[in-house]
């Protein structure tokens, strides 16, 4: 049942992302309302397997790249329907859906985990970690799309040709905006994932800080986001220089979800968890 709750999600977030980019081209408000719709079905039927697999497990079920996939396009749709329900960006649809659709795409020509659960991953600080790392990424995958979609809007204004097309983006103080408060909201989440991390690792291993590749880019990247949280709340910075570094600091994030995860090895690995996969 597991399973076919996953592959449901996947079939409704295609759905959506069809229906938000016909929104995005024709403008048609009825385009809208059934995309998001469907997309908070497919959420429920994604949290629901999630749900299911936890029970399952007796885990936190993210000890695959697969799994890590799904719950990495699970809390981008979190963070689009929250921030929906706030600031009513109607055209953060038409990126957030294709961008966790394309997530669940990969991680659905990936293998399932099989095996059994090796007991340290049983503690509820690996859990706690894990989700407030991921709803932290999530937010930032907000404030990324954000950047880009000021980026474009700015570049089409300061050139005058602003088409039919980009008149649908929100204005430019709309969009610093919500990648203002997507900052706000993200790093206490990701600050809470490298803490909780670091208690589950002196539980685990006897050590809260093991200089594990992993940790080191982790930490970087946390940098990176307290510096632009800084510019932002202390030197003022907004519209294209906030923009920029908020892309950035999204790609190391994904490097760090990536790169560190496959290519560097340590216990982060996805190797060190007993299950072999390639991207």
């Amino acid at each position: 049942m597991a399973y076919i709750s996953f592959y449901i999600a996947l079939g409704l977030y295609l759905i959506a992302s069809g229906g938000f980019i016909v929104y995005m081209i024709k403008q048609q408000a009825q385009a809208f309302r059934v995309a998001h719709k469907v997309l908070i079905t497919g959420f429920v039927f994604h949290t629901f397997f999630f749900a299911h697999s936890f029970y399952l497990m007796g885990v936190t079920p993210i000890l695959d790249f697969k799994a890590a996939l799904s719950f990495f396009s699970w809390a981008i749709v979190l963070a689009y329907l929250l921030f929906y329900k706030r600031f009513k960006v109607m055209v953060l649809g038409s990126f957030a859906a294709p961008f966790s659709a394309f997530l669940m795409i990969i991680s659905s020509a990936m293998p399932w985990f099989e095996g059994p659960v090796r007991p340290i991953f049983k503690s509820i600080w690996l859990a706690v970690h894990v989700v407030t790392v991921f709803v932290g990424n999530g937010l930032f995958a907000i404030a990324f799309m954000a950047a880009v979609m000021y980026l474009i809007q700015e570049r089409q204004i300061k050139q005058k040709k602003l088409g039919a097309f980009f008149r649908r983006l929100p204005s430019l103080a709309s969009l610093d905006n919500l990648a203002h408060y997507s900052l706000i909201y993200g790093f206490p989440f990701l600050t809470a994932g490298m803490i909780t991390g670091s208690i589950y690792a002196q539980l685990a291993f006897g050590k809260y800080w093991q200089w594990d590749p992993k940790e080191v880019w982790s930490l970087i990247t946390w940098l990176f986001y307290a510096v632009l949280l800084h510019e932002r709340l202390a030197a003022g910075w907004r519209g294209r220089k906030a923009a920029i570094m908020s892309i950035v600091c999204f790609f190391l994030l994904l490097f760090t979800f990536v790169g560190a995860s496959f290519f560097m090895g340590g216990y982060h690995s996805f190797d060190s968890l007993g299950v072999r996969q390639a991207i």
